[in-house]
């Protein structure tokens, strides 16, 4: 009996052994896009010690790497420039064949609720965008909302080609971002991936330790309050959401997000280590193209809207390879989901056309705040990209000038040489400088390109 049962045990270990099936992470699928011309990671998992062979179309070349003894198997290997579409052949014990593979350009889109905005929640021109929205070498991918305490290997969802239907609830920035990158690029692939949650502070989307070992975020973290519509715990969605993606190569990130951290002094801050938190993981600096807030009327009582979007403004300054696009002339101050994101997304892809492609030579920044100058009672302020400096009208209310006692009065503000002079007969000494600080001020401010002006305080 013994001996039956010895060899039953047996012949058990030798059928694991012997079909135990090479499985993949969920965003290695059909319909895949992978970035070109680079060096892309291929991974998996596998029986200890089974060989696992990877078999591309491009190059007719095999790679082969067996699983370790945590059995996990992971390959680089290196994809062509644009095109398609490609098979990858995927072998063990059994054989995994990958249909319909692009080579292109990878792009992350994350954030809160602007970014996961759709066509069907109603858009600007929506019904005309998801009609002639069929477009095959624009890939997919959301990745559901889910928390997990720890790191995550894997997440839901899978690649699916852009069609009316796709598009339709696939985050509207990410799509017309994509459209225009397609524009210059000359059609080559694009993959996105859509990794968002309404109503969610940058906190979740941090590594818990990041936050945990640094002590002003984590003080800031304490403050928040739970909330029915999502989490507020560090690293929640960072670890089901973000992570199980940091293996796969991208060419960067789209991020809008901000509204819920209004009422926190040290924005800058966290959003600098979320950047640099996510950089690490990828382990390259890639480009991370994000949205100020627009103005909404959080309350009068007041400026927390203000401040998040001069938080948002000193990234740029604080963490390279960084751009903003600012959307206070598109952005109605009564609905916290501006409804155009057409020019969202194609804001952002002018960002990445210029400083990513180098495709784009236009004017793609508003004036951006660079010194002050203090002459007697007079304030002389520069700015970069202010080629072509204007104001809406023939004059502004939105400079505001403060002395040594910090208390602010609106100025007389005349461009002079794409500067801005200021003056207020109350100021005698000024030392501080303040624009568009109201929650809801819609900037006045305008290079020739006519994009707007960030919202600013001095330091």
């Amino acid at each position: 009996m013994k001996n039956n049962l010895k060899a039953f045990v047996f012949f058990l270990l030798l059928s694991n052994t012997a079909f135990a099936n090479v499985m993949l992470p969920n965003v290695i699928s059909d319909n895949m896009v992978l970035q070109r011309n680079s060096d892309v990671k291929i991974w998996g998992w596998a029986n200890p010690q089974e060989e696992v062979v990877i078999a591309p179309s491009w190059n007719n070349q095999t790679y082969k790497i067996k699983a370790s003894n945590q059995a996990k198997w992971e390959i680089t290997i290196p994809t062509p420039k644009e095109g398609g579409p490609y098979t990858i052949s995927i072998k063990g014990y059994n054989e995994i064949v990958l249909k319909n593979i692009l080579i292109g350009e990878v792009w992350v889109c994350s954030g809160q609720s602007n970014m996961e905005m759709n066509a069907s929640w109603g858009i600007e021109n929506g019904d005309e965008a998801v009609k002639a929205a069929t477009n095959l070498s624009i890939h997919f991918f959301v990745v559901p909302k889910l928390t997990a305490t720890t790191p995550q290997n894997n997440l839901s969802g899978n690649w699916t080609e852009c069609t009316p239907e796709t598009m339709k609830y696939f985050s509207a920035t990410g799509y017309f971002f994509a459209k225009r990158l397609q524009e210059e690029l000359k059609n080559v692939p694009i993959g996105l991936i859509s990794s968002n949650w309404g109503g969610t502070p940058a906190e979740i989307w941090t590594p818990e330790e990041v936050i945990q070992n640094n002590e002003v975020l984590l003080e800031s973290a304490k403050t928040r309050r739970e909330e029915s519509y999502g989490p507020n715990q560090p690293g929640r969605a960072f670890n089901a959401m973000i992570y199980p993606l940091t293996n796969f190569k991208i060419a960067g990130v789209i991020w809008y997000q901000g509204e819920s951290n209004v009422g926190s002094p040290v924005y800058d801050k966290t959003f600098s280590a979320l950047i640099t938190s996510w950089r690490k993981l990828w382990n390259t600096d890639f480009p991370f193209y994000y949205v100020q807030i627009a103005p909404y009327k959080y309350g009068e009582n007041h400026f927390g809207g203000a401040v998040i979007r001069d938080a948002q403004r000193k990234v740029l300054q604080e963490v390279p390879n960084t751009g903003m696009a600012i959307t206070s002339d598109i952005s109605p101050i009564d609905d916290i989901h501006p409804k155009d994101k057409k020019s969202v997304g194609t804001r952002l892809a002018n960002l990445a056309l210029f400083n990513t492609y180098k495709t784009n030579t236009n004017l793609v920044n508003g004036p951006l705040y660079k010194a002050i100058q203090i002459d007697k009672n007079k304030v002389i302020v520069s700015f970069d990209f202010a080629e072509g400096l204007h104001f809406t009208h023939t004059k502004t209310n939105q400079f505001e000038l403060a002395g040594i006692d910090g208390v602010f009065y609106e100025a007389i503000a005349v461009i002079k040489n794409n500067t801005v002079i200021l003056q207020s007969d109350k100021v005698k000494n000024p030392v501080k400088v303040r624009f568009a600080w109201k929650n809801t001020d819609q900037s006045q401010l305008f290079n020739k390109a006519n994009l707007p002006a960030s919202s600013f305080l001095s330091e």
